[in-house]
């Protein structure tokens, strides 16, 4: 017998009779289209899409609880019933009515947006908005209800954790990102109604439109601006959302009659390149593109000298830019073709990633790999410009984005314990893409930039940034640079707990600092211990070889960034290397 679900009244929520000056202006605005909410399970699209209806006066309408009443079945029986390639032909076609049944507010299940003629059908009739969340929201949230047929596994936060890195690529093709965190969704309702207001077009016939009362409205948007100071070369490193499709204003402004090839990997041209590529055709900026495979063994010679040609075919001149436009891996290989090339070209950094906009596109390291290590060659080569967009991130596999964060609790290790306790507090905004997180980039570079100026070719203290990464580097060397067993802020992260173990067990870090550190790695997902590594099966011995062709040896003796406590670093040069071997032997062996 078929049970009849108890979701009728979750249908349909009819509009208010009416909605103040506002939101009939953001209504008018919306040109008839209706708003569609995507987003994994637990992402709130219910709750705030109901929220967002009553506040413009539209109906909502759940397309999860009109496919159970027009099939008087749940979810999860049609999924047991039919299978889950039934239900996404049925969500589909129930989607594609639903939408063009006049305007309002729709929230569409979790898989929804994953096919390709579903997104196309909300495109042609609605805006679409991404409510994003991380992990620990979503299993908070996921929990409280057992309605939720991909979750009935046996791990059910991998299986949550394997439907985000399959899905949030595909979310962020929506036309709008508003992250939903823990806070009230009231508080998400306004974010989105602030985001449409700053970006649809202005209704021209449009008068006496009464402003949001100052306790709920926005500040315009802003660009957090971190200058590095270095005299002739001096740079700003700039923070804020739209920098990718606005850079090419920022960069006519500074190098006007300027040409620049852009090299990016085929992962990010995908995703962010039309974007960079449309701007640069606005600001009126002759560019060509060099695009390489994704991942760390693009950072080879043969890469690099592909990479030089390309900018020389193009015919760049000296004075023009070579813009790096990707991770890590494409601003260290960019870099060291923008000093290579014509003996040196200026150089813009556009990180995408969370760990290349606290650390690799700040500072003028550029570099590729030898098949002894990692960036054993290469050269310190200053940006001329640094824009950190942080709505890149949006795209990010959550792996990635932890992996990055791994950078950001290295700068309140280093030298910055109050970084770190705020850190402890307000992880998950910055996890959640809050306003915290651009507080966290703009810390971050901060003490990054600040270093930098004292000791730009790392002679001195500028050696206290590699905390972590002579244990880090070994690791990765040992895997081969190989991403799907470790990726470098994971092997950053295992090295920073490695290196206050280390500490304590040469008497130098108290326990409870040591304990502390590296707990709060763990707690935001980070592996801390070597046997966590995928296929480990290297002796302590092999770790030790390989920390020997690290950049930081110096006439044979190792040298490492030890910790007295929590923000208290320091470099020690001569570290004995049984000492080491004596550690890694007790470490692997815990």
């Amino acid at each position: 017998m078929t049970s009849s679900p108890q979701t009728h009244n979750d249908t349909q929520h009819p509009a208010p009779q009416r909605r103040d000056a506002r939101a009939a202006s953001l209504v008018r605005r919306l040109k008839g289209r209706s708003i569609v909410l995507v987003g994994i399970m637990g992402s709130g699209k219910t709750s705030v899409g109901r929220r967002l209806a009553a506040r413009l006066g539209l109906d909502f309408v759940d397309a999860d609880a009109a496919i159970e009443t027009a099939a008087r079945m749940t979810i999860a029986e049609i999924f047991k019933r039919h299978g889950e390639t039934f239900f996404r032909d049925r969500e589909h076609h129930v989607i594609a009515r639903l939408i063009t049944e006049g305007q309002k507010v729709l929230a569409t299940g979790g898989g929804a947006f994953m096919r390709e003629d579903t997104r196309k059908k909300i495109g042609d009739s609605g805006l679409s908005i991404w409510l994003k969340a991380d992990h620990d929201v979503l299993m908070r949230r996921v929990r409280k209800r057992s309605n939720r047929p991909l979750l009935h596994t046996d791990d059910p936060e991998a299986t949550m954790q394997k439907l985000i890195d399959e899905r949030y690529p595909l979310y962020a093709l929506a036309d709008y990102t508003i992250h939903s965190g823990d806070g009230p969704h009231d508080l998400v309702v306004e974010h989105m109604m602030e985001e449409l207001e700053r970006t649809l077009p202005a209704d021209p016939g449009e008068t006496n439109v009464q402003a949001p009362s100052p306790s709920t409205m926005a500040a315009p948007p802003t660009i957090t601006k971190v200058p590095v100071e270095l005299g002739a070369r001096r740079y700003d490193i700039l923070i804020g959302a739209h920098l990718v499709e606005e850079a090419g204003h920022h960069i006519a402004k500074l190098f006007p009659g300027s040409a620049c090839t852009v090299v990016t990997d085929r992962n990010v041209a995908e995703r962010h390149l039309p974007s960079l590529e449309a701007g640069l055709d606005g600001a009126g900026i002759r560019h060509t593109r060099c695009i390489v495979e994704p991942g760390e063994a693009s950072k080879s010679y043969e890469v690099f000298s592909q990479v030089c040609d390309s900018i020389i075919e193009a015919r760049m001149e000296r004075r023009d830019l070579v813009i790096a436009l990707g991770g890590g891996v494409i601003g260290d290989l960019a870099g060291f073709a923008a000093a290579s090339v014509r003996r040196g070209m200026r150089f813009v950094q556009i990180p995408t990633t969370l760990l290349s906009q606290v650390d690799s596109s700040v500072g003028g390291k550029t570099g590729i790999n030898s098949r002894h290590g990692k960036n054993l060659v290469g050269a310190f080569h200053q940006p001329s410009l640094v824009l950190a967009d942080t709505g890149a991130l949006a795209t990010l596999p959550t792996r990635e984005f932890r992996a990055g964060y791994a950078e950001v609790a290295k700068y309140g290790l280093i030298d910055n314990p109050d970084f770190f306790s705020w850190l402890e507090q307000n992880w998950r905004g910055v996890f959640g893409a809050g306003p915290e997180l651009v507080h966290a980039i703009a810390t971050s570079c901060g003490s990054k930039a600040a270093v930098v100026i004292r000791d730009e070719t790392e002679q001195g203290d500028r050696a206290l940034l590699n905390l972590g990464h002579t244990f880090g580097h070994a690791l990765e060397a040992l895997t081969h640079f190989d991403g799907s067993r470790l990726v470098h802020g994971e092997g950053v992260a295992i090295g920073m707990a490695c290196a206050f173990r280390f500490s304590h067990r040469l008497g130098i870090c108290p326990r409870a600092d040591m304990e502390r550190a590296v707990a709060h790695l763990a707690t935001v997902g980070l592996p801390t211990k070597i046997q966590a590594i995928p296929g480990w099966n290297h002796d302590a011995k092999a770790i030790l070889d390989s920390m020997y062709q690290d950049k930081k040896v110096e006439r044979g003796a190792l040298t490492f960034i030890l910790a007295k406590g929590i923000g208290k670093s320091f470099v020690a040069k001569n570290i004995r290397g049984e000492d080491v071997l004596a550690f890694l032997e007790e470490d692997l062996a815990n």
